[in-house]
């Protein structure tokens, strides 16, 4: 690919716009294209560009991210802009309007068929976060009464740019779904079965308006390349393919550990984020935060007799918080983690809080014997005796506040990934506080 790149470099050099036309592109892939373009400065980059094969640079365009689709479409005529949008993929055109501004919305809207605008128009209609957003209209349909060598002919005549091919669905006269077979059972089947005989009906399949979470979990839990979308009545309107599914897994997971940090998700990636989007993002959780730890002074204020009295005790505050704060988000982010893979059902919260009982237990026993050296050495028996129980007390109830937080937040239709490491943490550090001057002024006697 190396020697491709600069094959290309030297052509545009040398003006031999000819030598361009005549590469052989159909043997690259569309992710190699993309670099090439994206490595040549924004004239040339143009240049390359308009000199591609249509259907080649739309599947190529649709790998930019938004900063790099703006920057070409502004070096495009209004004709060169109607050809790419007539070429690319229902779904990519679809994104690439929720990406644009609305002003540069409305121009690509302008340029686009009748067919395509009423066709992306269509796609817009759905919430945002839905897979009718996501979801392609091109796929290859067959009736059950057909025979294969039938389908497979019609397969042949529709099939061609379509896609996925993986699965060929069967509709009725009314194009609902009745059911999804794979193409291999049309290939290995005689030609003159019917596709009704070689049917099983046993498909899945997603309604417009499912959140496009539930793709990503339908298509990890049961394997599958594909999976059609239905209207409220059952009549197939598209389908949701694997590379688009990938793509929202990973932004989910990108979500996640947005939330996991007491940052509000970013809409767009890092490096095109604003200084201020970023300070809007994360200030409303700090802010939170400092209100949240004005009570954890407010707790250590209220104790300052017995903090007064044994200056010793101020010395093991950090250890102790830190030690349960820490606790805390290893239980949640497991939680966290375990519901959002369906390895634990929201109503199953029984079976891993007894569970995480016994795990606190171990985990607050092996470092309440740790501090309860420290105490010893530093101010004690009486330290010693405090320090080592508040531990173990600290470390189990935080394990449990960790468990339980998530599953709390999922019966309220809340996202448990909110219950992140600086949340959970200052709720432990209160919590903490308390368990700790507690157990100090029991067994000082005040």
């Amino acid at each position: 690919m190396q020697d491709f790149k600069n094959e290309i470099r030297e052509l545009i050099k040398n003006k031999d716009f000819n030598g361009i036309r005549n590469q052989n592109w159909e043997e690259w892939q569309l992710a190699d294209l993309a670099d090439l373009l994206l490595g040549l400065e924004n004239p040339n980059r143009a240049i390359l560009f308009r000199l591609m094969p249509r259907n080649i640079s739309a599947n190529v365009f649709a790998y930019f991210d938004k900063e790099h689709k703006n920057s070409l479409l502004k070096d495009l005529t209004d004709e060169e802009t109607r050809h790419l949008l007539a070429n690319l993929r229902p779904d990519d055109r679809t994104s690439l309007f929720e990406e644009m501004p609305g002003q540069i919305t409305q121009r690509l809207l302008n340029l686009l068929s009748h067919e395509d605008l009423k066709e992306t128009r269509f796609l817009l209609g759905y919430p945002e976060e839905s897979v009718g957003r996501l979801m392609t209209p091109e796929y290859v349909a067959v009736r059950p009464n057909w025979t294969a060598e039938q389908a497979l002919e019609h397969i042949r005549i529709k099939g061609k740019d379509k896609e996925t091919l993986n699965v060929i669905y069967v509709i009725d006269d009314n194009w609902k779904l009745i059911d999804g077979l794979e193409i291999h059972k049309f290939i290995l089947a005689n030609p003159n079965d019917k596709v009704e005989d070689i049917m099983n009906r046993s498909y899945f399949d997603l309604s417009a308006f499912d959140d496009r979470e539930k793709a990503v979990w339908m298509m990890q839990r049961y394997d599958l390349f594909a999976l059609p979308v239905v209207d409220s009545d059952g009549v197939l309107i598209g389908a949701v393919t694997f590379d688009d599914v990938f793509d929202v897994a990973q932004e989910e997971a990108t979500e996640d550990f947005h939330k996991g940090a007491a940052v509000a998700p970013l809409k767009t990636s890092y490096r095109e984020a604003t200084v201020w989007e970023l300070f809007r993002k994360r200030v409303g959780w700090l802010v939170v935060l400092v209100f949240v730890m004005l009570v954890a002074s407010e707790v250590i204020a209220s104790f300052e007799e017995v903090l007064a009295s044994v200056i010793a005790l101020a010395f093991f505050i950090p250890l102790l918080i830190d030690v349960g704060g820490n606790t805390g988000a290893q239980s949640a982010t497991l939680m966290v983690r375990a519901i959002a893979t369906d390895d634990i059902k929201t109503k199953e919260w029984a079976g891993p809080f007894m569970k995480e009982i016994s795990v606190g237990a171990a985990l607050g026993i092996t470092m309440g014997l740790i501090v309860y050296a420290f105490g010893l050495w530093r101010g004690g028996i009486e330290i010693a005796m405090i320090v080592g129980l508040s531990m173990i007390a600290i470390v189990i109830v935080a394990n449990l506040m960790g468990v339980i937080l998530p599953f709390i937040l999922s019966k309220f239709n809340a996202d448990p990934a909110v219950a992140s490491s600086p949340l959970i943490t200052s709720i432990v550090d209160i919590t903490g506080l308390l368990i700790y001057f507690g157990i100090a002024a029991s067994i000082l006697g005040f």
